[in-house]
């Protein structure tokens, strides 16, 4: 669980990706966001659908893109 931040980040990277016609980007991010999945999931943490780490861990983005604490 700690560790599916980085598919939601994989995600916007994506959708800006393809929102600025970055058709082999957003093509790349899709394989890494199946790689980050599958590697997740060996790990037994599952992924839980956008889990954001506890605010207060280092080197963790607590609140997400855009957002204040």
């Amino acid at each position: 669980m700690k560790n599916d931040w980085i598919l939601d980040v994989l995600a916007d990277l994506k959708a800006f990706a393809k929102a600025n016609g970055l058709k082999a980007l957003a093509e790349q991010l899709e394989d890494t966001s199946l790689v980050a999945a599958a590697e997740i999931a060996s790990l037994g943490e599952g992924t839980t659908g956008g889990a954001r780490p506890e605010q207060g861990e280092i080197g963790k983005n607590p609140g997400g893109i855009g957002t204040r604490l």
